[in-house]
């Protein structure tokens, strides 16, 4: 297993999978693991049936049992518009192939819409743990506007059996403050019925993007909206990888910083970058998942080393969609196996 890891890794096998990190220690963190619900989640305010739905995502599929999660997110029919997203793969324009491809991958949980889950609820939800999306940018305004508004509410995840719910909030624009109160809201009511809360705490600012730098994907912006999230009792937070060390609060002087964000508690080193991560969502007691990004012309390296980033810096998996469905079927398990490997390798250590 650990020489096909390599071999997707190529050239950057040895500074990922040897690094030793100096900033934030791997024994302050909480290391996902089969005893997490009963050591972290037990002696929350979640009621019993938000337990017993947790580790019924950590009970299903090829992780079962690791304290790990691998994912398939299939919401970009909404968010990236359907006819962009499915046609590089049209079998996924029906709901019920998505389910399978989750399945058949051994995914932990399959992410979608309310349309698509609820098509096949009865079907499958006994099957492999829903999580309904419960907010989305529509795209269809012109020109096009980015703000997360609500396309379904709780019990109608509820209702169709579903584990969880997800969100997203776009953490830096003008809306915000609207979708963290919905959002907030929202996932109390989950919790009252039992449902696991799953935010995708992404940031959307113009201002964030300069000549010099994207800041939408710096350590400490995205850092703080992984803390933002576990503020409002997100019980997973999906999160981009981030991809600069450089100080979007320091460079673009709003907010507040410490000198020491940038040097003690993170390094130009991708799995330093992503341990900080990690510590914002409360030192690892909520799961950090990474997302997998778009599809492009190495899947399954970029798949594999982002799971190895996320495994090494202490995050809890890895939910990657367009990899995965864009691509045949028999190809997109392939790239799902290979990220579940990552988790399952125990030569792939923490930092």
């Amino acid at each position: 297993m650990l020489d096909k890891i390599k071999s997707a890794l190529g050239a950057e096998a040895d500074s990922l999978l040897n690094h030793v990190s100096k900033t934030i220690p791997k024994e302050t963190l909480t290391i996902p693991g089969p005893n997490y619900i009963d050591e972290i989640f037990a002696k929350t305010d979640r009621n019993n049936s938000v337990l017993k739905n947790f580790q019924s995502i950590y009970n299903t599929g090829r992780l079962a049992g690791t304290g790990y999660l691998s994912i398939l997110p299939v919401d970009q029919g909404i968010e990236h518009s359907a006819g962009a997203s499915f046609a590089k793969n049209p079998a996924y324009f029906d709901p019920e192939n998505i389910v399978k491809l989750a399945i058949e991958g051994g995914c932990n949980a399959v992410a979608s819409t309310l349309g698509v889950l609820g098509l096949v609820s009865r079907q499958y939800a006994h099957k492999i743990p829903f999580v309904v999306k419960i907010n989305h940018n529509e795209l269809l305004s012109y020109p096009n506007k980015f703000d997360q508004i609500l396309f379904a509410n709780v019990e109608q995840a509820f209702d169709m059996g579903a584990a969880a719910v997800g969100a997203t909030i776009y953490f830096g624009s003008d809306e915000s403050s609207r979708q963290i109160q919905e959002i907030s809201e929202a996932f109390h009511r989950a919790h009252e019925l039992g449902l696991v809360t799953i935010l995708w705490a992404y940031l959307r600012n113009d201002n964030f993007k300069n000549d010099k730098a994207d800041y939408h994907i710096a350590t400490d912006l995205t850092g703080q909206a992984n803390h933002l999230a576990a503020t409002i009792q997100a019980d997973i937070v999906k999160q981009k990888l981030p991809e600069t060390n450089l100080g979007g609060f320091r460079d673009l002087k709003f907010g507040k910083k410490d000198d020491k964000m940038y040097t003690d508690l993170s390094s130009e080193h991708p799995i330093d970058m992503a341990r900080y991560q990690v510590a914002n969502c409360y030192m690892g007691k909520i799961g950090l998942i990474n997302s997998g990004g778009p599809s492009g012309s190495n899947d399954l390296g970029d798949a594999v080393k982002a799971a190895v980033i996320n495994k090494r810096a202490g995050g809890m998996g890895l939910i990657s969609g367009r990899k995965a469905f864009q691509k045949p079927m028999k190809d997109g398990v392939a790239l799902l196996n290979a990220i579940q490997d990552v988790y399952l390798s125990k030569d792939v250590t923490i930092a």
